[in-house]
């Protein structure tokens, strides 16, 4: 155990408490996982099918804040369009999804979904030429959001876009997106998008076991994420990162191409947030172009920002968090979230710079310099 804390405590990024987080994180999901197979109904500790569809839910979006949080807390930029890498992961596993239906749809054709018959459309497009495969989808799912964030970054970063100009330009990029969605020509279901999945891999989406299985493959990747994430920014390459986020120009000068580090991150960080979408769309059953809302992509800050940027364990504390009193207000006061979440990010950034991780250590620093002052009066 000792050598394990070890290996993921070198470097100057501390990891200590990683793995007994991802022992926490594993042990809840088999207990919550074991009282919904397990249990029955009317028991005390039974935890509903509902509740574990939340739940991994929340991983999901755990695993996206912790994508930020890996090109935001440590490389200091700050993109406000990883909701685009998200929903293009849903994209690919909702195609897949949607080939598993079959003629089993409303308009009972063997190839074409529901929503290209109703447009008359003739034949499939040739962009959803092999999405019947569950390999070839997932496949498609991390290596077209990397693809376009290697684009993307490669632009941005050789031309040295840096700060405010590139959290615009990320913005541009989910909106644009976003409008090209919303269009029925696209062949992505235009506003409706993607539902009425069936089954996933033979399995029937609507079992208990089927959405058990998947939120604890969610529990599992999120933790593999967490720990590659963790072991990769204590290495040698994670202190280079830290350097360009402190002093880029100083990293410049004594010969680092900064620029590659920094294209490498982003790709890393967007092909995590896609596959977190691909986990998300079989668990809440639709994918649509409102994933690609700007206004998403800055609530995936705003959880990072509340649990804590540069820490990893923050970020997904703080979306855990976040999302659950989300789904708390919005069943008590549907308009007023928007202007809570204003008001718990403006409380963070003045009385939480570091987030709720950072409060036990203010909280220790400020207990150990009373008895000085106390000492000195």
């Amino acid at each position: 155990m000792s050598k394990l804390l070890h290996w993921f405590s070198a470097g100057r990024t501390s990891g200590k408490y990683t793995l007994p987080f991802v022992i926490l994180l594993l042990g809840i999901t088999l207990l919550a996982s074991a009282a919904n197979l397990l249990l029955p109904e009317s028991s005390a500790l039974y935890v509903s099918t509902y509740s574990i569809t939340l739940l991994g839910k929340y991983l999901c979006y755990a695993m996206l804040a912790l994508a930020v949080d890996i090109i935001w807390g440590y490389c200091g930029i700050l993109s406000l369009g990883h909701g685009a890498f998200f929903a293009l992961g849903g994209y690919a596993m909702g195609m897949y999804l949607m080939r598993q239906i079959g003629d089993r749809g409303v308009y009972g054709h063997p190839i074409l979904p529901d929503f290209m018959v109703f447009l008359d459309w003739q034949e499939l497009p040739w962009f959803w030429l092999g999405m019947d495969q569950f390999w070839f989808a997932m496949i498609m799912a991390v290596l077209v959001p990397g693809l376009l964030a290697f684009v993307f970054g490669w632009l941005a970063f050789r031309s040295r876009v840096t700060g405010v100009y590139l959290s615009i330009m990320t913005q541009a990029l989910t909106y644009a997106l976003l409008l090209a969605f919303f269009r029925n020509e696209m062949g992505f279901g235009g506003n409706n998008g993607l539902t009425d999945f069936k089954e996933i891999l033979g399995f029937d989406l609507q079992s208990d076991a089927t959405r058990v299985s998947l939120f604890i493959i969610t529990a599992l990747l999120l933790a593999l994420v967490l720990l590659l994430s963790q072991r990769i920014l204590s290495s040698r390459l994670g202190k280079v990162t830290l350097a360009i986020r402190d002093a880029e120009a100083r990293t410049r000068f004594i010969g680092y191409r900064t620029e590659r580090y920094k294209v490498w991150l982003f790709v890393y960080s967007a092909v995590i947030a896609g596959v977190a979408g691909a986990l998300y769309v079989p668990q809440v059953g639709i994918i649509n172009p409102g994933e690609f809302s700007p206004i998403n992509s800055i609530e995936i800050v705003i959880w990072v920002a509340v649990g804590g940027r540069g820490t990893l364990i923050g970020a997904i504390i703080g979306a855990l968090l976040v999302n659950y009193a989300k789904t708390r207000f919005t069943a008590i006061m549907p308009d007023g979230w928007l202007f809570a979440l204003g008001a718990l990010f403006v409380l963070v950034t003045l009385f939480l710079p570091k987030g709720l991780i950072g409060l036990y250590g203010q909280l220790k620093s400020k207990r150990q310099t009373l008895p000085t002052q106390e000492a000195s009066s």
